[in-house]
């Protein structure tokens, strides 16, 4: 299934956004790919006009409704937010330019996830949230606030926990006689597809070369990392080397392979999963809602799991968080402190992380509202009448044990993906190289691009 081409594409699009997907479906949002605009109507004098930039259409009617609702609860500090939605490219470099300028910024604009990063190097523009987090942090998932922190202040508000659970179609692992509550371990989960793929000669899971979700999972579960402690690249690690190891055997079995597109959230890899080509995906929580809007035919057959793990009682990480989006504001905006209090209510008050869930199926970074029943186990919400089970029962399983890649906040980390994206896991899972030649390749490209010894 040889698909260089067209993942190399994709790759040199994406990496960027560090790791992959389609324009930001690495952060679980589908974005924009052309310009808009769009303001509130607010009535009343006082009004504070709060400008918002964008790469994620989405993100504008929600903003607008939640703010609806802060100018409800806040009738002295009313807001009225007048939102531009840009292409990602064009409005990463937007902001670039004009912080290094000083001229033409936002007051609040959204950064993905690998953004980020490039942010908080030299002199940082973005403002500290530290304060204006404060009264919601004990419910927020700290994984989520670490991934937009440097040196303990806290520059970003989370959209999403993307914890990382497995897709289990459970009707056709049923006829093959496999439960998938028993699949608790990577080893359980290699000998259930073997079974798998003998009773039906279709694959179990797929192999990804155009992403990283499953190998992130892994590499976090075994301590690993793409960097050392002091910051210096490390793809050579024995961690990286025996993942990589693992899943090209799991690939040797024959019941996994890669999928066209490389990943599960994929245009291409949609209808292989929707026509039963594949039973199983390793994916950020959010996939949620591309089974809902793509992957129609198997409704109520998915069902959805904790990961496995390398054991059972090994490590304190079992999963870890996907993709992200994190608003920021402008610390030089003369509405800062405003603009700051208004975000944080949109991105981390209870009332805003239901509507996370009701309206994009995304998995709240306030964990408070995982346990109200009237949100998680609602009969007329879309995606608990999708899934044969209540998704939230596994978010509950896995809240004390969400981690992170220490790479996610580096800035080398875009060059990393972009790296095993391109290269690394298309040279091993397509090509058949060697992984402990193929890290030592990719170890030695990115030394000389970063002039590490």
């Amino acid at each position: 299934m040889k698909k260089r081409g067209l993942t190399a594409l994709l790759c040199v699009v994406l990496a960027a956004s560090m790791i992959t997907g389609c324009s930001s479906s690495a952060t679980g949002e589908k974005g924009g790919s052309s310009a808009g605009k769009k303001a509130m109507e607010v009535g009343g004098d006082n009004v504070t006009t709060i400008n918002v930039w964008t790469f994620i259409e989405l993100h504008q009617d929600f903003y607008v409704s939640m703010a609806e609702k802060w100018n409800e609860a806040h009738p002295d500090k009313k807001v009225k937010l007048v939102l531009s939605n840009m292409p990602y490219d064009d409005m990463h470099n937007k902001l670039s330019l004009a912080l290094e300028s000083g001229e033409g910024a936002p007051d609040v604009v959204d950064i993905e996830l690998g953004k980020f990063p490039a942010f908080m190097v030299g002199k940082i523009g973005l403002m500290e949230l530290n304060d204006v987090i404060a009264p919601y942090k004990d419910n927020i998932v700290k994984s989520r606030l670490d991934i937009y922190s440097k040196d303990g202040k806290e520059y970003g508000l989370p959209t999403h926990v993307g914890t990382t659970v497995a897709f289990y179609n459970e009707k056709l692992l049923n006829d093959a006689g496999i439960n998938y509550k028993d699949i608790k371990t990577w080893d359980q989960f290699k000998e259930a597809g073997v079974k798998y793929h003998d009773a039906t000669g279709k694959y179990f899971s797929c192999v990804e070369t155009s992403a990283q979700w499953m190998v992130n999972l892994m590499l976090a579960q075994k301590g690993g990392d793409y960097i050392d402690k002091d910051g210096k690249l490390n793809l050579t690690s024995k961690e990286m080397e025996e993942v990589l190891t693992y899943i090209k055997g799991m690939q040797e079995t024959g019941a996994f392979a890669t999928v066209p597109g490389g990943q599960p959230d994929n245009e291409e890899a949609y209808p292989a999963y929707n026509s039963g080509d594949y039973a199983v995906q390793i994916m950020p929580f959010w996939q949620t809602s591309r089974f809902v809007n793509y992957m129609t035919d198997i409704k109520k057959q998915v069902a959805i799991a904790p990961v496995p793990v390398w054991s059972e009682t090994d490590g304190e990480i079992a999963t870890i968080g996907g993709g992200g989006t994190g608003t920021a504001i402008i610390k030089s905006g003369k509405n800062a402190q405003l603009a700051a209090e208004v975000m944080a209510f949109i991105k981390l008050s209870e009332e805003s992380n239901k509507e996370v869930w009701n309206v994009l199926g995304f998995d709240p970074v306030n964990t408070a509202v995982w346990n109200d029943t009237s949100l998680t186990q609602n009969p007329d919400n879309k995606f608990i009448q999708y899934f044969t089970n209540y998704p939230f029962d596994t978010l509950l399983k896995t809240k004390d044990s969400i981690g992170i890649l220490q790479a996610y906040t580096d800035e080398k980390y875009p060059s990393i993906n972009n790296e095993f994206c391109n290269v690394t896991l298309n040279s091993i899972f397509e090509d058949g190289k060697d992984v402990k030649e193929a890290l030592l390749q990719s170890q030695q490209t990115l030394s000389n691009e970063f002039k590490e010894k």
